[in-house]
């Protein structure tokens, strides 16, 4: 006879496990990026993902059934309009700003999350968990050493994207209820497809060899991969929790430095992870005493 209150740890710790593996393999998908030549553009990258992610979601679940049969459709569209435009701001903002200035202003995502989610659905949240979320901003400033630089426009496309991605996550976690992780993601490779192909099109870049093509490979695996388990997770925690739990990715990201490409160990390190980690954990222990 299985214990109720197994099930009840099991589906607590659900959610924290889905985002944190996610969080690795995206952390994976910033490797294989960092290492991919220059040559390919921020475009070209978008369309074997996107293209890639499409071919195999409709390889591996549309022999059965027809993925793209979710529901409701138009928010699936929504879904995916808002990622699309939540990828190029970020990537836009890195361009016009230092990294280190796009990427803190991004990574307020999880409280625009929060906001949706009270605006669109009435979820509030806990002052524990709103500390949780200053401490990780206050982990990502540190870990990038942040001073409000760059123009205007650059800085109004960061918080574009971190709004954008706010939005997505709530969304996500909404659509969960009625769609599967797969059929969520496809709309969203359907409509960044859609944006990316015609600027790709216009001068698309090849891969040249094996090792590119192997990389290009990694890129639609470990975006599909990543992108299901978080679909996946959001059925397990809320919105903007989810992006708390995926703030672990900038840690992931740095010990990667560390440990592969000789990136130095410094005290920003250590700070911004632990107020980071130290979010995630104490965001789950106030989860688990709410329910219990």
């Amino acid at each position: 006879m299985s214990n109720p209150h197994q099930k009840i740890q099991l589906s607590e710790a659900a959610g924290p496990l889905f985002m944190l593996s996610s969080a690795l393999l995206f952390t994976a998908l910033n490797l294989i990026i960092k290492l991919l030549d220059p040559r390919f553009r921020i475009w070209d990258i978008g369309f074997y993902r996107f293209a890639g992610g499409i071919l195999l979601i409709l390889l591996i679940f549309g022999r059965r059934r027809n993925p793209y049969r979710g529901r409701p459709v138009w928010l699936l569209m929504v879904r995916g309009c808002t990622g699309t435009l939540a990828f190029l701001s970020l990537i836009s903002a890195i361009r016009l700003l230092p990294v280190s200035t796009a990427m803190v202003i991004f990574y307020t995502y999880p409280a625009m999350a929060a906001v949706f989610a009270f605006a669109i659905y009435g979820e509030r949240v806990t002052p524990a968990s709103v500390l949780c979320m200053a401490a990780t901003v206050v982990g990502v400033g540190i870990f990038f050493n942040f001073q409000l630089q760059g123009g205007a426009l650059g800085q109004l496309l960061a918080l574009a994207g971190a709004a954008f991605a706010g939005l997505t996550v709530t969304l996500i976690r909404a659509l969960k209820a009625t769609n599967s992780s797969e059929t969520i993601y496809l709309y969203f490779c359907t409509m960044g497809l859609m944006v990316t192909l015609p600027i790709f099109a216009t001068g698309p870049v090849v891969p040249a060899s094996g090792p590119e093509w192997l990389m290009c490979a990694g890129i639609v695996l470990c975006s599909l991969s990543a992108q299901l388990l978080m679909n996946h997770g959001f059925g397990y925690c809320r919105g903007w929790e989810g992006g708390l739990f995926m703030s672990s990715e900038v840690v992931f990201t740095a010990l990667v430095g560390i440990l592969l490409l000789d990136d130095p160990v410094s005290w920003r390190f250590w700070t911004g992870s632990t107020l980071i980690i130290g979010s995630v954990v104490v965001l789950n222990a106030a989860n688990h005493r709410r329910r219990t």
